[in-house]
């Protein structure tokens, strides 16, 4: 998802701000746009100790500093038709107006001009992997392994729109490629931020084996026939977001999406069922 909206962990997941739980592209982006609401006219609160710990709070403030907790239901694994909830961690900092950290690494915007941003990106695809240990449908394909992941984006801001695409190489593990491209758009409303987007992602052959693709000693092991998965479009996904400011500082989040398996992805023996609804609740709290 977009690194300069706030469209909370999408999967790759969730997540807390980058960081991916479980295989829902939805989640994996992180949570930008969150200190950007109504929230600012909101008066602090008179309970703060600012005389102990007021510099301490600057300096998070100054780094937009989030953290959170909540929860995810979501596929045990992409193409499962099989559901779990998942407790997932936030948090995420911003230094200056171009560098982001996260659990799932570094985003640093190393151009932002007239609406246009390209950005630079880094970590580990903490939500990546698979474990054949995650449901009986599984065994006998063995594991796959997460990696590191680097990446760019670029992206276009027009209002309350924004248009991206990116690409994403995974170091280890897989070693695929993956590429998307999407759109998002939000509205403040009060203490509200109502917030929708939709993408499509790429998805190069060493992923699409790696993760839908059965090779002949996998067939044996499974019982599942052999399959070869091509590269080409893997899914299409929807999502919608309520954020809720309750005070100047406390969030309380509630985010939905469906996924749509495409083309050899849809096809793949592994998979079964091609439509990924998922759904995430968190409560932040930024400096």
């Amino acid at each position: 998802m977009s690194l300069t909206k706030s469209y909370l962990i999408r999967p790759r997941v969730a997540i807390a701000a980058g960081l991916s739980v479980v295989a829902c592209p939805l989640f994996q982006a992180h949570a930008a746009d969150l200190y950007e609401s109504e929230a600012a006219a909101i008066p602090p609160s008179g309970s703060f100790d600012n005389g102990r710990f007021g510099g301490i709070r600057q300096k998070l403030s100054d780094w937009d500093v989030m953290v959170g907790a909540g929860a995810i239901y979501a596929p045990k694994f992409e193409g499962s038709d099989e559901f779990e909830l998942v407790p997932i961690p936030m948090i995420s900092a911003t230094f200056g107006d171009r560098v982001t950290v996260d659990p799932g690494g570094v985003a640093v915007d190393v151009f932002k001009s007239n609406g246009f941003k390209f950005t630079v990106k880094g970590g580990y695809d903490m939500g990546g992997g698979r474990d054949e240990d995650d449901s009986p449908h599984l065994k006998g394909l063995g594991d796959i392994d997460a990696g590191a992941v680097v990446g760019t984006q670029i992206s276009y801001e027009l209002g309350p729109m924004e248009l991206y695409a990116s690409v994403d190489k995974t170091i280890g593990g897989s070693d695929g490629l993956l590429g998307e491209v999407g759109a998002n758009v939000s509205h403040h409303h009060d203490r509200f931020i109502l917030s929708a987007g939709a993408s499509a992602t790429f998805a190069d052959e060493n992923h699409m084996e790696s993760y839908f693709g059965v090779t002949a000693a996998q067939s044996a092991r499974s019982g599942l026939r052999q399959y070869d998965a091509g590269a080409g479009l893997k899914r299409v996904d929807l999502e919608a977001s309520v954020t809720y400011m309750a005070t100047e500082n406390w969030l309380v989040r509630g985010q939905a999406g469906v996924g749509f398996l495409t083309g050899d992805a849809k096809d793949s023996p592994i998979v079964q069922d091609d439509v990924q609804p998922s759904a995430m609740l968190i409560v932040g709290y930024k400096f």
